[in-house]
């Protein structure tokens, strides 16, 4: 008896939990069965188009011009977005958003033209999209985004956005919030292939690398110099000297390959913003240290060594940290990782065994 009880329990939890799952999960193998909608679904093409998110886009030409689009995604309380771009980036396109409130059932379908990363230059009903119908309905757990577009064809390179948690467009304003997470990708209305964007590429790139370069590696290298080589003096200085110069021109032109980058791209790093910020002031502070320095018999060189050198260790430490959580940010992975990891591997082993020298020699 006992066993028979706890065998229907088993089987009652699993045919449950895969009931959850089932209401949570869309597929383009599945038929499109949802009662609400504004204009018949049943011969739209199906693509896969946020796989992290179970982003699923139907769409068909419905006439000449004229496209209808269904965009289905799971209700996670948040409202859900896609945005057709010239370009693939954020800034500047034009999107739908829709969203159902769990909290007081409210619900509704807008378009925004997105023209920039504050609240005031998300213009409501602005954009070029002429949206003829719209609608958002949900059932088992999933939201589905409905609207047509009067177009010859819409653009390719397609946006999806979804909303932080509990935060909806309302009444009157009905002001955008910024959204948790995005995806840009480039879709292919013929074929039905879809593909993963990386807007600004060779700017990311850019920025990564100048910035690692300068402020992750050579700044390491120009102190260990001035700590391990002085007893070749002055040469000790000047590759000090231009490690560090070379450095900071690198690590500045990082942060301004950065800058760009967060203005084109419209997203959210303020934490990664701040710490490089941080790290270009003590750079600056570094640079005008070295104009001001006393010299070696003044009463307050030694003032200027404890300032100078603890800087220099705050901006190294900090620099390294940033450098990781960039590669965090940018999705790169463990190559960038590991290949970063082994640099800074090396450099601590060096940096040990000429401190045994040092020691040893004293």
């Amino acid at each position: 008896m006992m066993a028979s009880s706890v065998i229907f329990i088993f089987f009652f939890t699993i045919c449950g939990l895969a009931a959850f799952v089932n209401s949570q999960v869309d597929s383009c193998s599945s038929n499109l069965n949802i009662n609400g909608l504004p204009f018949d679904s049943a011969s739209l093409h199906c693509v896969n188009a946020w796989s992290s998110q179970n982003f699923i886009l139907r769409y068909a030409q419905t006439s000449s011009n004229l496209w209808s689009f269904v965009l289905s995604a799971p209700d996670a309380n948040s409202y859900i977005a896609i945005g057709f771009s010239s370009n693939g980036l954020m800034i500047g396109s034009s999107a739908v958003v829709g969203w159902i409130s769990a909290t007081d059932g409210s619900s509704g379908v807008k378009k925004y033209f997105l023209g920039g990363q504050s609240s005031k230059e998300v213009v409501l009903d602005g954009g070029n999209l002429v949206v003829n119908t719209s609608a958002i309905v949900t059932q088992s757990s999933r939201l589905y985004l409905a609207f047509q577009l009067t177009a010859d064809q819409p653009s390719q390179r397609i946006i999806y956005a979804l909303g932080r948690t509990g935060l909806m467009p309302s009444s009157p304003s009905f002001s955008l919030t910024q959204h948790s997470s995005t995806a840009s990708t480039a879709l292919n209305y013929v074929t039905g292939q879809t593909s993963s964007l990386s807007p600004e590429s060779k700017l990311r790139k850019s920025h990564g690398a100048l910035s690692m370069a300068g402020w992750g590696i050579l700044m390491m290298i120009g102190a260990i110099v001035a700590r391990y080589f002085r007893e070749w003096d002055p040469a000790w200085f000047y590759v000090h000297a231009c490690a560090q110069s070379l450095g900071f021109l690198l690590g500045v032109a990082g942060v301004i390959c950065g800058l760009v980058l967060e203005h084109r791209l419209g997203v959210d790093v303020s934490t990664h913003k701040g710490l490089g910020i941080f790290i270009l002031v003590l750079g600056c502070l570094q640079v005008m240290a070295f104009l001001a320095r006393p010299g070696k018999s003044s009463k307050v060189r030694k003032y200027w060594n404890w300032y100078h050198h603890s800087a220099g260790g705050i901006l190294i430490v900090l620099a390294a940290a940033n450098v990781f959580y960039g590669i965090h940010l940018a999705r790169k992975g463990r190559e960038w990782n590991v290949g970063y990891g082994v640099v800074l591997a090396i450099l601590f082993v060096i940096a040990v065994l000429l401190e045994v020298r040092l020691w040893v020699r004293k």
